[in-house]
């Protein structure tokens, strides 16, 4: 019989010493931060302007999903309620412009998606990396647990 145990530790999964470092780095965490923001802000101005398309709703709706995550992680907790009215923003948005064609958001509206993204700003300059990494993963695990719930109703029916 080997000596060796067989029982491997329950630790930290490998990674890279490059990885970590970077991970951890405010030098490789600034454009990452910088160009979350960037796309949210020219999105919102997109539709302040009465030019959005729906590829800016669903970068906009995803880094709002993503500032969810990490509200719900303890990065600006408090203000989940407002994160929440931008989502509602979002879906008026979107019904706006299936109604009319056009993307255009009321002045309220604008008003709350301008407060959830100055949360945003806040949260990704707190985040480290890895935080944003697993609020964007588990982001993902949500639109595709959402999708599969229609699909099993159908398939049920």
């Amino acid at each position: 019989m080997s000596s060796k145990s067989r029982v491997r530790k329950h630790g930290r999964t490998a990674m890279s010493p490059l990885l970590r470092s970077l991970t951890l780095s405010r030098t490789a965490h600034a454009p990452v931060t910088q160009t979350m923001l960037l796309q949210a802000y020219a999105a919102l101005d997109a539709f302040r302007r009465g030019h959005g398309a729906r590829n800016l709703h669903t970068t906009l709706s995803r880094h709002l999903l993503v500032s969810q995550e990490l509200a719900r992680a303890g990065l600006g907790a408090e203000a989940r309620a407002d994160i929440e009215g931008a989502h509602a923003a979002m879906v008026r948005l979107d019904m706006r412009e299936r109604e009319t064609g056009r993307w255009s958001l009321e002045d309220d509206d604008y008003a709350r998606l301008c407060a959830a993204l100055a949360i945003f700003d806040g949260q990704v300059s707190e985040a480290s990396l890895s935080e944003l990494a697993s609020a964007e993963a588990r982001m993902i695990e949500g639109l595709t647990r959402s999708a599969q719930r229609p699909a099993l109703a159908d398939a049920a029916v």
